[in-house]
């Protein structure tokens, strides 16, 4: 009876304000979570994880050593599909993030890129950030990704200086403006020896993943791999 109940509600919310996907608009049915499932059929992936030292790898080559790294589909702006993160990381939708988190796990499975994993982290946001936003978008996708897997989500790093918007830099301008904002936390020494997936919403540039990265290699015996959300072109 109580499921009923919710049932009927759901369904009258969905009539005043129904769901709509956020990539073309259409109310979404019942059974679809988030986006419909043309849309999500169509997902532009970039299967980084079925090819060795894929593109997102060499990206970092020479410049952090890290195990493996791969990212779940393409950004490119003006897309339609650029609409999922702009809502994910603005438009208090951190869920949906969590959710195509979990299921990049499952889509990926085959590829066996998540073997061995044994803690998942994300790149942090400064405390003045997370007021003014209200969550971190990144430890959503973490969250996600660590709860599908079954192994523990650890905050390793912290962000110790907020920074300027990143959208309009250059790949050195980047790197200069986020060298010194993240700091390892005071007890990350016990993860001494693990693998640990650092996880953020969308690699450009690379520089804070570089940076982040940098700072978990410096824990005795660390492993490091990369998973993004989205990924820009870097060929």
């Amino acid at each position: 009876m109580l499921k009923t109940i919710r049932q009927w509600l759901g369904a009258a919310a969905d009539v005043v304000l129904p769901r709509l996907c956020p990539v073309c608009g259409k109310a979404l049915d019942d059974d679809e979570q988030w986006l419909c499932r043309k849309c999500l059929a169509d997902l532009p992936r970039t299967h980084y994880e079925d090819a060795p030292f894929n593109t997102m790898e060499q990206h970092f080559a020479g410049k952090v050593p890290i195990e493996r790294a791969t990212a779940y589909f393409f950004y490119e702006k003006g897309s339609p599909y650029a609409s999922v993160l702009h809502d994910i990381k603005y438009h208090s939708s951190p869920r949906m993030g969590q959710w195509l988190a979990a299921r990049a796990v499952s889509d990926m499975a085959a590829s066996h890129f998540f073997d061995g994993i044994d803690i998942v982290t994300a790149v942090p946001l400064h405390r003045s950030k997370l007021a003014h936003r209200g969550y971190n978008q990144s430890e959503y996708l973490a969250r996600g990704i660590a709860d599908e897997l079954k192994i523990p989500y650890t905050e390793v790093l912290k962000a110790i200086r907020p920074h300027t918007t990143q959208t309009h830099k250059g790949a050195l301008e980047r790197w200069q403006n986020i060298q010194n904002n993240y700091t390892l936390k005071n007890d990350a020494d016990r993860l001494a020896g693990k693998h640990i997936l650092l996880v953020d919403d969308v690699v450009t540039t690379g520089a804070t993943l570089t940076v982040c990265s940098s700072l978990l290699k410096t824990i005795p015996g660390v492993t490091v791999s990369l998973f993004t959300l989205a990924a820009a072109r870097l060929d």
